[in-house]
């Protein structure tokens, strides 16, 4: 009897310890009950029927697949080495468990077979230099070859592209040559632009002086002519003053014509291109003619006297 009650007690504890099962936050459980699906569990404690229910654990979590290097031939026939990594993440736990039995091994040669075909298409230079585009083709293919195994591919990523040596080399010498005709390019326009400022520079140096010149000119030209004018005006002042004073004290025509001669020699002595007259030119010119006979009368008496001698 002992020995049955320790039978019986350690069954059960296997029988409770096989009942209960553990799924972690990033998995999902497959129920299969005597071998069909009958339910999906979540994380959390869990139980199940021993010997009649089994549970498979499905990792949610993205993942990585690591294609190996392999030779593709380009459009242009130029042999290269491609190394890819494929992400990859279970949407449907289901499916990747009864739609396909190894996904990871599945997923591999099809990423081989796309990246064959994706290269293929186009030549070594755009193969070079346009990662993007192949990464982004074969996740297209790649996400819909997929899509019916529960798997959504998330990235694909070429690690590298090794064209044979000669073509890198070939590659190295252009890049090479490119460089130093940029450098050239450079150079030249740095040239060109230091002598189009250059010359800039002098011509506005010759526009600034011949400005400069120009404003001095007017500056004096405007300066004279104030200066001419000033004295033109006191000149004028000064005859009107005189001319006044004269008229004042009721001069005869005799004493005007006098003061006219010397004033007006004056003014004539001086810098100024116009003068003038502020006088009557009918009667200075009377006054003139009158000492005129003055002086003739005046010489024919001398001439009697020196002939009575």
């Amino acid at each position: 009897m002992l020995m049955l009650v320790l039978a019986v007690m350690v069954f059960s504890i296997i029988f409770i310890a096989n009942s209960i099962k553990i799924i972690r936050q990033y998995e999902k459980g497959i129920i299969e009950t005597l071998g069909k699906y009958t339910g999906t569990r979540n994380s959390g404690a869990n139980v199940i029927i021993p010997i009649f229910q089994r549970m498979l654990r499905v990792d949610m979590r993205e993942r990585v697949i690591d294609v190996p290097p392999q030779s593709v031939i380009t459009k242009d026939n130029v042999s290269v080495i491609v190394d890819a990594i494929i992400y990859f993440q279970v949407t449907d736990p289901v499916k990747v468990v009864y739609n396909i039995e190894n996904f990871a091994l599945a997923a591999l040669k099809l990423a081989q077979t796309n990246l064959r075909n994706v290269i293929g298409d186009m030549e070594l230079d755009s193969t070079l230099t346009s990662r993007e585009k192949i990464n982004a083709q074969l996740r297209v293919v790649m996400d819909e070859a997929t899509d019916k195994w529960g798997v959504k591919v998330t990235r694909v990523e070429i690690q590298k592209i090794d064209p044979p040596r000669d073509i890198t080399d070939a590659m190295s010498k252009q890049m090479k040559a490119e460089r130093e005709k940029r450098a050239n390019i450079l150079e030249a326009e740095g040239l060109r632009q230091a002598a189009i400022l250059k010359a800039e520079g002098a011509k506005q140096s010759v526009i600034l002086d011949a400005e400069a010149v120009k404003e001095k000119q007017v500056l004096e030209a405007t300066g004279e002519a104030e200066a001419i004018r000033k004295v033109a005006e006191a000149e004028r002042y000064k005859i009107e003053v005189v001319y006044n004073a004269i008229h004042t004290g009721k001069p005869t025509n005799d004493l005007i014509a006098i003061k006219y001669l010397e004033t007006l020699g004056k003014v004539a002595d001086g810098q100024a291109t116009k003068i003038f007259l502020p006088l009557e030119t009918a009667g200075v010119t009377a006054s003139l003619g009158g000492i005129a006979e003055l002086f003739r009368d005046q010489s024919k008496t001398k001439i009697r006297k020196d002939s009575f001698r």
